[in-house]
């Protein structure tokens, strides 16, 4: 059987802000945005190719904004900070390790984000 990670709650204290900062400056698409009441909003926004979404909203989480730390795996590292360079978000110089070549950023509220680019296996 298997089991998938379909959705991440990421906490924010400014809605609008946070969905502004995901989609128009990382790049994640937009899928849902459900107002089901004045307590509860659903924003759920998908990186470019992934199985996994993230949700924020109101009413989604307790957990306290800036808590979240999150890392998406990209093929490459160099290209994605580009990317996000040309968007506007402050990310680190890329650094290396043994398992991979990463970049930083955080969003808005301090969420922490790393993109991972694998070493090739041979």
């Amino acid at each position: 059987m298997d089991w998938k990670i379909e959705l991440v709650a990421i906490p924010v204290t400014d809605v609008e802000r946070a969905k502004s900062f995901y989609t128009e400056q990382v790049g994640f698409n937009a899928d849902h945005d459900y107002p089901v009441n004045d307590e509860l909003r659903f924003i759920q926004l998908t990186p470019p190719g992934s199985a996994c979404s993230i949700v924020l909203g109101t009413g989604i989480t307790t957990s306290p904004p800036g808590t979240a730390q999150v890392q998406i795996v990209v093929p490459n590292v160099d290209t994605a900070r580009t990317e996000l360079l040309e968007r506007g978000v402050e990310v680190s110089d890329v650094q290396a390790f043994d398992w991979g070549r990463f970049v930083f950023f955080g969003d808005p509220d301090g969420n922490r984000w790393a993109l991972q680019e694998i070493p090739a296996r041979g």
